[in-house]
């Protein structure tokens, strides 16, 4: 992406549709104006007398609890500086962004344009009673230590300072590991320190209530090693002073075990690598940049365990491994503070789940065959889905132990199934399908590159190295719309009626009708429809000259799946292709099915669709949990579509009988595990989370996704054919920018998974 483009793109996407990324949303009902009497006066009379009484009934009656200050002054933000309150806010509110996605934390961003430490701290006193946590951002060394410090000590809620050290316990962490992994005793590793600002400070104190040894440190700043005859430290520097005789990086990497860079790109050169001792530790923490690049790091020494804030590299040491998941232990145990202990428990938890079996949902999205501990995985990946229910504990138990803990946890099973339960929506699920899709990329052909959606969509592809675009439409136009909207970058364009294609139509033509011939169609037939564009994208994918197709945007649906069925094999077993659109509502991830396909398909085709829909959900690494819908529940109607859903369910019993499902069941009883277990306690799905609905005919699935859509603000990826052998992927009309991406990146998977079948 060019950098004018960069720029376009960050902007619009701060600036609209609402300005901001974050907003304050109500949770209870407030329709009538009994409701609305409740929620304010008189009836809100009631919590603040009772608060006034115990004022720790603040965090029964109100949203404290689980309510974090993210507060800066703006005096460092990220690379940039020095930048200022109004500056920081974008950061803030990402800030905010994460704590909400990965644990569920609500977040009031703070910026105050204060640099005067006393007049901070005064600030963020005063109105420390609206919150449960304080998470400090972006304040600049040396005053961000006594800012933290005083906080600390004044204030009776947790508060942390993340940049010093959200960075200090997950490098921790990856540190333990890969000491245990090297054999190497941690009192007598060597250690080099590059940086020494806020984060290499509070990473290196950390470090040495791991196990290292304080006079085996040498830590460097811009001007070299920081040694005790300098004149220019602060109290902080002096704390790592050395006397040891070196001036330079490259002196102190000289036989060191380990290196740790949080200071800038491409300072580390391969020579100091081939210096260090045996199995180099190398944790290179720069973004974007590293202080050597992976690619070279492992090239020039074979024994290396590396470590950077990338995630395009194994072992990435990502601050949100850590802050989501600390303040949640915090506040759920209503800890006073954040302190030493429950640091080194969240070192100590997360450096233990990496030694523990991957579950196959991180092998899938980070398209391993399994993931095992060891150099290049120190620490667990940011999309586990173990980590909300794995450190939170962790910090609870340690906030307990040392005492900070003003409400102790007693039923562990009950926290972590609430726990798991906070991991939630489906925003979740489209960052694990781009990851997933950037593991390995795939060509896909983009049917109508020449609207400008769609080539906005392929662009995105193209950008976040989701897949390797392939442009198909009218050139002229298409280079046209790629000027306008600065997609400058060389991709492939195809415009299947020039005459320079006319070599590729008549080969695409002669295989459509050799295949096509005892069914009605002529050879100058198929040479006339491979200049139509849906045609010859499919033919493209047939031929192994692309490996996914996206088109649907500008034509009617059933237009285009006809020369999809024409040209595109079933897979074995499958008599007839289903839709199925993936929902991701605030509730998880829901599959429904047939959205675009089958108008009222039998018994047994309804058995089948199931089955295609289980196999889809088991592409995301999760397990199918199917409920067949009706207007009825377990035979309290004979209506001829009662009756067909029972046989459906009776057929999967008898020919799958592994497969979770039953039915026929009304969707709010599917959907409600309370309301299921009172009054069908008889039913196999009792216990589980229904993620898959399958619909008794297209008109009811077709109606319940778009209804969603509109009315819940439900995200949806799909329809996705499900049946055939190529990743053919069929859009709905008008589909916007986002869900044509979200839609190359599930073909780039389902391109994966069918390559990886076929090779067995």
């Amino acid at each position: 992406m060019n950098d004018s483009r960069k720029r376009h793109e960050a902007l619009l996407y701060h600036a609209k549709p609402k300005p901001g990324k974050i907003a304050v949303v109500p949770t209870k009902k407030y329709a009538t104006q009994h409701d609305l009497a409740l929620a304010y006066s008189p009836g809100v009379a009631e919590p603040c007398l009772e608060i006034a009484r115990d004022r720790n009934n603040v965090y029964k009656y109100t949203a404290k609890g689980n309510l974090v200050a993210v507060i800066t002054n703006g005096t460092a933000v990220l690379g940039l500086g020095n930048i200022g309150p109004e500056a920081s806010k974008p950061v803030m509110e990402g800030k905010g962004l994460l704590f909400k996605i990965f644990a569920d934390i609500d977040v009031f961003d703070i910026e105050i344009d204060a640099t005067d430490i006393e007049l901070f701290i005064q600030t963020v006193k005063a109105i420390a009673p609206t919150f449960g946590g304080i998470n400090l951002e972006d304040i600049k060394a040396p005053e961000a230590f006594e800012i933290e410090r005083r906080l600390k000590e004044e204030l009776d809620i947790p508060v942390m300072h993340d940049d010093q050290h959200g960075t200090a316990i997950i490098s921790a962490a990856a540190l333990k590991n890969a000491i245990d992994i090297t054999e190497k005793d941690i009192r007598k590793v060597k250690i080099v320190v590059n940086g020494a600002g806020a984060a290499a400070i509070s990473c290196t104190r950390l470090y040495l209530k791991l196990g290292v040894q304080r006079e085996n440190v040498v830590m460097c700043d811009s001007k070299g090693v920081i040694r005790k005859d300098r004149g220019d430290l602060t109290s902080q520097k002096e704390e790592f002073a050395t006397d040891r005789d070196l001036q330079t990086l490259e002196e102190a990497m000289h036989d060191a075990d380990i290196f740790i860079g949080l200071s800038k790109g491409n300072i580390v050169t391969p020579a100091m690598l081939l210096s260090m001792a045996k199995d180099p530790i190398v944790f290179a923490m720069a973004n974007p940049v590293p202080e050597i690049e992976y690619d070279i790091a492992v090239a020039t020494r074979k024994d290396i365990i590396m470590a950077t804030g990338r995630s395009d590299h194994p072992n990435q040491v990502n601050n949100v491994l850590g802050f989501p998941f600390i303040f949640r232990g915090a506040l759920d145990v209503r800890a006073t503070k954040i302190n030493e202990e429950m640091k080194m428990a969240a070192v100590h938890a997360l450096a233990n789940l990496a030694k523990k079996s991957v579950p196959e949902q991180v092998n899938i999205v980070y398209d391993e065959v399994s993931l095992t501990y060891g150099r290049e995985y120190i620490i667990p990946k940011p999309f586990d889905p173990r980590l909300i229910y794995e450190i939170p504990p962790a910090i609870a138990k340690a906030a307990m132990e040392s005492g900070v803990a003003l409400e102790p946890i007693t039923d562990w099973e009950k926290y972590k199934e609430e726990l798991m339960e906070r991991s939630g929506s489906g925003s979740k699920e489209v960052r694990l399908l781009h990851n997933r899709a950037k593991s390995n990329p795939k060509r896909v052909v983009f049917a109508e590159a020449d609207h400008l959606d769609v080539l906005k969509a392929a662009q995105r592809v193209h950008e976040e190295k989701l897949g390797t675009v392939i442009l198909l439409g009218r050139k002229d136009v298409i280079l046209e719309l790629k000027e306008e909207i600065g997609f400058t970058d060389n991709v492939t364009i195809i415009d299947p009626k020039t005459d320079e294609e006319k070599e590729r139509r008549n080969r695409f033509a002669e295989a459509y009708w050799k295949n096509r011939q005892r069914k009605g169609r002529t050879f100058s037939e198929a040479k006339k429809l491979m200049r139509e564009r849906n045609y010859f994208a499919a033919m493209m994918v047939n031929e192994g000259e692309a490996d996914a197709l996206i088109t649907g945007y500008s034509r009617p649906y059933p237009t285009v799946v006809k020369p999809m069925l024409e040209l595109i094999e079933k897979d074995k077993d499958v008599s007839k292709i289903a839709a199925c659109n993936l929902m991701l509502t605030k509730q998880g991830p829901l599959f429904l099915a047939d959205t675009t396909i089958n108008e009222n398909p039998t018994a047994k085709e309804l058995a089948k669709i199931a089955q295609m829909t289980g196999k889809f959900v088991n592409m995301f690494g999760m397990t199918p949990n199917i409920a067949m819908l009706s207007y009825s529940n377990f035979g309290s109607s004979n209506s001829e579509t009662s009756k067909k859903i029972r046989e459906a369910v009776a057929y999967t019993h008898r020919h799958f009988p592994n497969t979770v499902i039953d039915g026929e069941i009304q969707a709010d009883f599917a959907l409600n595990p309370e309301m299921l277990a009172k009054e069908f306690p008889f039913s196999k799905l009792n216990g589980k989370k229904v993620n898959v609905l399958i619909f008794p005919n297209l008109e009811s699935a077709n109606i319940t996704y778009k209804l969603l859509k509109q009315v819940e603000g439900a995200e949806s990826i799909g329809p996705v054919i499900l049946g055939f052998n190529k990743p053919v992927h069929i859009l709905q009309l008008g589909a916007s920018v986002d869900e044509m991406v979200n839609m190359a990146a599930l073909a780039v998977v389902d391109a994966q998974q069918k390559e990886k079948r076929n090779k067995k």
